[in-house]
């Protein structure tokens, strides 16, 4: 799964909610089409692995994918059954702040038909509304 190798602060401060819209990463750079975000949210390792899969499966050899985000956020948590209190938890897993207007994943290679057949499948992985884009 994806995760930093090695980061300066072990635990990173959460932010309540996020706002407004994305600031970079909006517009398609490498492939034809791509997956954007609609909604804000925080998107883990394991869902960008599952639509990494998912896009692979329909891409195979005949084409390329690019991950557009990266999960560099530590989230903490506390073991189960502990009491409250006694400092904050260790890292429990990483997530990618995704704002709406971001770029989430691209691929080339593939016909009309079968590239937006695999970005639907990976935007149903997603806890969030995603549209498919393309260049043309």
């Amino acid at each position: 799964m994806l995760m930093p190798k090695r980061v300066k602060y072990r635990k990173t401060q959460s932010a309540p909610r996020i706002k407004g819209y994305a600031k970079g990463g909006t517009e398609l750079l490498f492939g034809e089409y791509g997956l954007k975000a609609l909604e804000p949210k925080w998107i883990t390792a394991r869902q960008i692995e599952a639509c990494r899969v998912c896009i692979m499966h329909h891409v195979g050899k005949k084409g390329k994918m690019w991950i557009r985000i990266f999960p560099d956020k530590a989230i903490t948590k506390h073991p189960a059954e502990t009491r409250m209190g006694k400092g904050k938890g260790m890292p429990d897993h990483w997530v990618a702040v995704v704002k709406p207007g971001r770029i989430l994943f691209e691929m080339e290679g593939l016909d009309d038909a079968e590239s937006r057949k695999a970005m639907k499948k990976a935007g149903d992985k997603l806890p969030i509304k995603t549209r498919i884009i393309s260049r043309h």
